[in-house]
């Protein structure tokens, strides 16, 4: 068969819904979702289940790990294990918060495939082209790593003071991608690691230029939303899926996605299969290989996806590089958004919630936990 029209063929199933609901092979647990409080386990040999619904029970009931309120464990494609807590199900939509970074990160590998957009030309940004601009000498390499060198402040205190916080919430909201790149150098591009939020709107806002020279707000989210749905939200089967957009029409690629914990789920699984579904690769895996290479100035960061290998002295382990195998890799998102993935145990968990940053590490263990339960291959 002709690729183009398999190609097509794949997207109207994908449409349909049925292509998503056998690729992934969401229906292990008996087609059903779990009712909230009910934790749904499949039996995986070699797994203890009494010990894996022991742990997971106190994800949701002891204090220290509060609040859970969605968990999905998928092994070899299919879901073997899902819990809500009262008052959300299978059809909750959850904010992604920083998970939508690796969101943005598989839109920009679709369009450098497409030969659209260059991994280490200047990213084309048109403010800083201009003649004598340093910024200029920054890639989409560069961004990918959280390696712009652009002056940004993530996190900090007082919150209000953050970068991050003012593109989102105060004087850059309505136009998120002029206050992102409006920034001044701090460092020689490429040589500084800097986690920005920033960072992938303007990743953003570069893919939107692809689509469409208008700087309409509804024509930009218009173009972004239907390249979104036809290039992963369909052919992953994410229905649920909900980008959200700026006054200008940007897309908050670095914050604000919603979709339910399924099809959560399914992005790690893409990831997981190099994205492939059902064996036809709607990814190349050469895309997910960078993504999952370690940046050059921090092992635990690839391309805008966290990964299980250790950090230099004085920064804060991220995964689990003594617990876990080395090839697991992770989205995150604040407030304890977790789309962890394991190759070689064959394993995509997510974890969805409402846990301040700041007493997050006892969840990030008990997940760990869970997950070093699976075998390896």
């Amino acid at each position: 068969m002709e690729a183009g029209m398999k190609h097509r063929i794949l997207l109207a199933l994908a449409a349909t819904g049925l292509l998503g609901a056998t690729a992934f092979g969401l229906y292990g647990i008996e087609g059903r979702a779990a009712d909230s409080g009910e934790t749904m386990i499949v039996d995986v040999p070699g797994v203890p289940t009494a010990a894996l619904n022991a742990e997971i029970d106190k994800l949701f009931n002891e204090d220290e790990f509060a609040e859970t309120r969605a968990l999905v464990i998928m092994r070899g494609g299919e879901i073997v294990a899902e819990r809500y807590a009262p008052g959300y199900d299978r059809g909750t939509r959850f904010i992604s918060w920083s998970m939508a970074k690796s969101v943005t990160a598989v839109l920009v590998g679709l369009m450098v495939a497409d030969g659209r957009l260059a991994l280490d030309a200047p990213a084309p940004v048109p403010d800083w082209q201009r003649p004598g601009d340093p910024r200029g000498a920054i890639t989409l390499r560069h961004l990918l790593h959280m390696s712009s060198g652009l002056q940004h402040s993530e996190a900090g205190d007082p919150p209000y003071d953050s970068d991050e916080v003012r593109m989102l919430f105060l004087d850059g909201r309505d136009n998120m991608v002029r206050y992102a790149e409006g920034q001044p150098l701090e460092a020689e591009p490429g040589s500084k690691f800097e986690y920005s939020t920033n960072t992938s709107v303007i990743l953003s806002d570069i893919i939107t230029r692809q689509l469409t020279d208008s700087k309409d707000p509804d024509v930009r989210r218009r173009a972004m939303l239907e390249y979104m749905r036809g290039r992963l939200i369909e052919p992953l089967g994410m229905a649920s899926m909900v980008p959200e957009f700026d006054a200008s029409g940007t897309l908050i690629g670095g914050s604000i996605i919603q979709a339910n914990a399924r099809d959560w789920a399914k992005f790690g699984e893409f990831l997981r299969n190099k994205g492939s579904i059902a064996g036809n690769q709607f990814l190349t895996r050469g895309w997910v290989d960078f993504m999952l290479t370690s940046s050059p100035n921090d092992p635990a960061y690839g391309g805008h996806i966290w990964l299980n290998k250790p950090r230099a002295a004085g920064l804060k382990k991220v995964l689990y590089p003594d617990l876990l195998p080395g090839d697991v890799f992770a989205a995150q998102g604040h407030l304890g958004q977790f789309v962890i993935v394991s190759p070689s145990q064959k394993l995509t968990l997510v974890r969805l919630g409402k846990t301040q940053d700041d007493v997050l590490d006892p969840v990030k263990e008990q997940l760990g936990r869970i997950l070093a339960l699976f075998p390896r291959d």
